[in-house]
């Protein structure tokens, strides 16, 4: 072959490894046992520019995170991270699985509680473990077993619990989503989404129109059940903006050089010939349209992690500067492949207090621009009293 010609491989053409009863096996001797060889996390430290660079990668510019002098005027005296930033400071919450190789993994949903907010210049150290295993069968792609992590997150200093989870992922064979999967039938029958002029303004619309509570601080005894969250918008997705998340967040599998080697030498499932005949990551699903339509998605699609920070945000915004998210369950429904737009909505659902807090119960609610259920969620954020509680 000449180096001019350029080889493809094309859907269908190659076949997955497949979820064994030994494999799985080997799975459930993990649980409950401490991962004591977890790989390097993207970020060690909560420093200006790692908590700016996620919080721009999911699009959230509040000044809290991302402007120092402002922060200097806030009851933490400098700029703190969002709540989901945690999410680059451990692989396992953000997906990284072990067992089954070659089968793969997608992102379906976390149970966060944070128990203190994340203050610049922290080093965060974490504990994590598989927490349990269980079996379904999905329209996505058939047998399907759900693996659970657990993670603590501890500050490293004082040994402080800054917050812990749980998150899973769904692990599915390639081959039978490709060719049996019926969930995303109806998106492939309308084809690609092209916007017009007007269609984007009104999301520019949206975008101009949201707004974040900051240093106006929103109260428990006014906030009343029933009452809406502003609603927030994502999108159009591009693969811009997943890559955006990617450098904030670091991924799981992007590495470059000797670094991929090394992953690949260590975990041959983690390289997947490209058309062009190269070992590459798994993680290409969100770039690349042909590796994605090869796992049974519609197209390119977005980082699970990434639309539970955007729910995050979503609650970030609207508790403003005297708030905390206390607690956030995600459970992600389907894909947002590219060109899909996230209308995020939410609504009170229950306040009490609590040990002495104002807690406000929340739940929220993701629908893409065709009205699609893609993410359910359920929050716990503490807000100050106006009135001094006895």
């Amino acid at each position: 072959m000449s180096s001019s010609e350029q080889p493809d491989v094309a859907v269908g053409a190659r076949s997955f490894p497949k979820i064994t009863e030994a494999g799985l096996d080997a799975l459930r001797r993990r649980i409950g046992v401490k991962i004591t060889d977890s790989v390097e996390p993207w970020c060690y430290e909560a420093t200006r520019d790692n908590i700016r660079h996620y919080a721009h990668g999911i699009g959230d510019d509040n000044p809290l995170w991302c402007d120092p002098d402002y922060a200097r005027n806030t009851r933490y005296g400098d700029v703190i991270a969002p709540p989901s930033f945690l999410f680059a400071c451990d692989r396992f919450i953000s997906g990284y699985c072990g067992g089954l190789p070659g089968v793969h993994a997608m992102w379906a949903g976390a149970d966060w509680q944070w128990h203190k907010p994340i203050r610049r210049n922290v080093a965060v150290r974490t504990e994590s473990w598989l927490k349990d295993l269980f079996e379904h069968q999905t329209r996505f792609a058939g047998r399907t077993v759900q693996q659970i992590y657990h993670v603590d997150f501890y500050d490293e200093m004082n040994g402080d619990l800054l917050a812990d989870a749980d998150s899973w992922v769904f692990r599915t064979e390639r081959d039978t989503a490709r060719e049996e999967g019926s969930k995303y039938d109806d998106v492939r029958e309308r084809g690609r989404r092209v916007y017009d002029d007007d269609e984007i303004r009104a999301v520019y619309a949206k975008y101009r129109d949201e707004k974040i509570r900051g240093a106006e601080t929103r109260y428990f005894e006014n906030v009343e059940i029933g009452e809406e969250l502003p609603p927030i918008v994502k999108g159009p997705m591009t693969v811009t903006g997943f890559i955006a998340f990617a450098q904030g967040w670091g991924g799981l599998y992007i590495r470059a050089n000797r670094l991929q080697w090394k992953l690949i030498d260590r975990h041959p499932g983690t390289g997947i010939k490209n058309r062009y005949g190269i070992p590459d990551c798994p993680e290409r699903v969100h770039w690349e349209d042909d590796f994605a339509l090869e796992v049974g998605a519609p197209a390119a699609y977005d980082y699970g992690p990434e639309r539970t920070s955007w729910m995050i945000h979503h609650l970030t915004d609207w508790a403003g500067d005297d708030g905390f998210v206390r607690a956030s369950k995600t459970q992600i429904r389907r894909h947002n492949p590219v060109g899909d737009i996230l209308h995020i909505s939410g609504e009170v659902t229950g306040k009490d207090v609590v040990d002495g807090e104002g807690i406000v119960e929340v739940s929220q609610r993701a629908e893409n621009q065709d009205g699609e259920l893609s993410v359910i969620g359920a929050a716990k954020v503490r807000l100050p009293f106006r009135s001094v509680q006895e």
